[in-house]
């Protein structure tokens, strides 16, 4: 099993379409090492957008479904940087 998968996930209208992106993420949550999300906050002002950042692990076919998964959120642009 290969862990050098990188997945970057664009999330609009992060407000109305996090829970389906969560619900997609848990059901790979076996394959995703490392996780990071990133979304502008100030005292005043927290963005209806954000990026997240994957590690996954797993072999091609399985990495493919997880972009699939991902891609098919309303508001969810999801790219594989595959570094093997």
């Amino acid at each position: 099993m290969s862990c050098y998968y990188i997945i970057g996930i664009r999330l609009d209208h992060r407000t109305a379409n996090a829970s389906k992106l969560q619900e997609a993420l848990t059901a790979h949550g076996c394959n995703i090492r490392m996780r990071v999300g990133m979304h502008e906050t100030s005292d005043d002002y927290c963005a209806d957008d954000g990026v997240i950042m994957l590690q996954a692990c797993g072999d091609k076919e399985t990495i493919d479904k997880m972009i699939a998964d991902f891609s098919a959120v309303e508001g969810v642009t999801a790219k594989l940087i595959d570094l093997n």
